[in-house]
């Protein structure tokens, strides 16, 4: 990932202070963390407990590394972290009562300290690329050590359990993990090349390879998420670069070009040889919504929910960040977590055109995207570590878009 120096950064006026390199470790710590501990076997088999050492040993870590740089615990103000606080307080009376289990006080700890080191990092959102930049590196890592996995045993990374789909054989990653991850570091490395803060070589060294990874996962969510993020990050800049909207056409004329040339070749790769009665029920996910949504709950579990869980439903995954949020934190963690992709859409939308702006909205259209068949919006997770990227864009420092970051010098716009 030695490529990604060349992310060109903000000038010392646009940001203030270097950012210390330990921020980048402790970042980086923090998607360790949320890396999870189930999924693909592995080439070496991994016991659970091992793999639940490494994440936990990885955020205490990180909490560590965050509480050394910012000793006096000095904080900015954040109001997407002050709601995923309360968010957290609501886990934590949901959890109290044990109805989930001494897992969920244990799934409550951890969620207090991937928060408080969000918060510890703070003074250090300042609108620019760096946590960007510590962002696709660290998926980029994960994303090499699937491609190892797959050199190494392809037999374990596609493996007949998951349809053939690509899976993690060196870390268990299941293939929506990696197609997320995928996504995510691909439409970011493609942002960045539009505006010029990485160089067309570097970003297809990300671009492509993530983009194959994906194809091979097999995910369709991640797909079109990456593809919704993408247009409405163009969308935001279409009105002010001319390069944004040079591409927004070729991407429109490329798609429409696919659509028809390529059409069944696409929908067999969305059906992944599936009846149209599975595929209408999202792989089986609407069943187990149908019975989390009409099985029996008190008023106090409507209202907060029955604390922390596996994000699963007798024994099947939910699937569904909104319907975990409701079976884990009630009503009330449905209002939170809807609040805080609202300040975040409604700062997006009220910041000036900027990259860093494009690149916060790519994110959160992501996020909300694959929050219908994806669950995270209520715990530490990835998608929790998306949206705090989003904010550190979103924080103002950032500079405003010019045209000249879009047209280069002596081309007619």
């Amino acid at each position: 990932m030695a490529l990604l120096n060349n992310i060109r950064q903000p000038t010392p006026v646009e940001t203030g202070e270097p950012t210390p390199k330990l921020v980048g470790a402790s970042w980086a710590l923090l998607i360790l963390n949320t890396l999870g501990s189930t999924g693909a076997q592995t080439v070496i088999p991994l016991p659970r407990s091992v793999i639940q050492i490494v994440t936990m040993g990885a955020l205490m870590s990180a909490f560590a590394l965050a509480l050394v740089l910012n000793p006096r615990v000095k904080v900015r103000p954040s109001a997407y972290l002050m709601l995923l606080s309360l968010l957290l307080v609501t886990s934590i009376v949901a959890s109290l009562d044990l109805e989930s289990g001494l897992g969920a006080l244990f799934r409550c700890f951890r969620f207090a300290v991937f928060v408080v080191t969000l918060w510890l990092l703070t003074p250090w959102w300042n609108g620019s690329f760096t946590f960007v930049r510590h962002h696709i590196r660290m998926f980029g890592a994960v994303l090499v050590s699937v491609v190892i996995g797959l050199a190494v045993s392809p037999g374990k990374a596609m493996p007949g359990t998951y349809g053939g789909r690509l899976a993690g054989a060196v870390w268990p990653l299941t293939p929506p993990q990696v197609g997320q991850y995928a996504a995510v570091i691909a439409g970011l490395a493609a942002l960045l090349w539009l505006g010029k803060r990485l160089g067309y070589k570097p970003a297809l060294a990300v671009i492509v390879p993530s983009l194959a990874l994906l194809l091979l996962s097999h995910t369709r969510t991640a797909t079109l998420g990456l593809v919704a993020g993408l247009v409405v990050a163009l969308l935001s800049l279409a009105l002010t670069s001319a390069r944004a909207r040079k591409v927004f056409a070729a991407v429109v004329v490329l798609g429409g070009f696919s659509a028809v040339v390529l059409g069944g070749l696409l929908q067999a790769w969305f059906l992944r040889g599936q009846s149209e009665e599975n595929f209408s029920s999202l792989t089986g996910r609407a069943k187990v919504w149908d019975a989390l949504l009409s099985a029996p709950r008190t008023i106090n579990e409507y209202i907060f929910g029955v604390g922390l869980t596996d994000k699963s439903y007798d024994g099947l995954p939910i699937d569904n960040s909104w319907l975990a949020v409701y079976h884990e934190q009630g009503f009330v963690g449905i209002a939170i977590v809807a609040s805080f992709l609202l300040v975040l859409i409604a700062v997006a939308v009220l910041r000036p055109p900027s990259l860093a702006r494009a690149c916060a909205i790519f994110l959160i259209t992501y996020c909300v995207s694959a929050s219908y068949t994806e669950a995270g919006l209520g715990d530490a997770s990835p998608y929790l570590l998306h949206l705090a990227l989003a904010a550190t864009l979103l924080a103002q420092g950032g500079g405003r878009l010019r045209e000249d970051d879009f047209i280069p010098k002596g081309r007619p716009a």
